[in-house]
């Protein structure tokens, strides 16, 4: 009778041990998502904390250019306030925080055209590597976007493959969205003197 306990309990864990895989192995890659979405709002953290100090130099020598210091200073309030939860990685959630990152930049982009009007500021050594900081932040943020839609994808992948997909499913794991370009990114912007 002992043995047939212990046959019974063999083939019992026998049968389980898969099923546990079936489980563990989508808990870890869903990790790994959230994992890498905290990589890429750390770089965006790490572009926002720039910003007031690019500003204040800025604000040194182009004391008329206030409009265009406050939007960057505003753009950056906006887009910090706009927080996805990892395991709210949906559509509309990436597209609201992709929207805000996207204000930040346009208005990145207009502080760096008023560098262009003084020369001092250009030379100007702070400025410089802010400058250089932003640029290798900028890579940065692509970089790990780039990191987060491959996790993405193989997650995604693999929550959908039979038969995953039928534990998948049951134990409640959802289909994870891609950082996708931003429109109009497709078309090379307009530089005009």
């Amino acid at each position: 009778m002992k043995k047939i306990k212990y046959i019974a309990l063999l083939a019992f864990v026998a049968t389980g041990l898969p099923s546990c895989s079936l489980y563990n192995k989508p808990v870890a890659m869903q990790e790994k998502v959230e994992a890498a979405w905290a990589q890429v709002q750390n770089q965006y953290q790490r572009r926002a904390d720039l910003i007031p100090n690019l500003v204040e130099t800025v604000k040194g020598y182009a004391k008329h250019e206030e409009g265009t210091l406050q939007g960057v200073v505003e753009a950056r309030a906006r887009a910090t306030q706009v927080v996805v939860s990892p395991d709210r990685l949906d559509e509309a959630s990436l597209q609201r925080f992709q929207a805000a990152q996207s204000e930040v930049g346009s208005a990145l982009g207009r502080l760096m055209a008023i560098a262009e009007s003084y020369p001092d500021l250009k030379a100007n050594q702070n400025f410089m590597e802010l400058q250089a900081q932003l640029e290798g932040t900028e890579n940065r943020i692509a970089v790990e976007r780039r990191s987060f839609n491959e996790v993405v994808r193989e997650y995604n992948t693999y929550i959908r493959r039979f038969p995953n997909n039928l534990f998948a499913g049951m134990f409640g794991f959802e289909k994870k969205s891609y950082f996708e370009a931003e429109a109009g990114a497709d078309k090379a912007p307009a530089v005009k003197f």
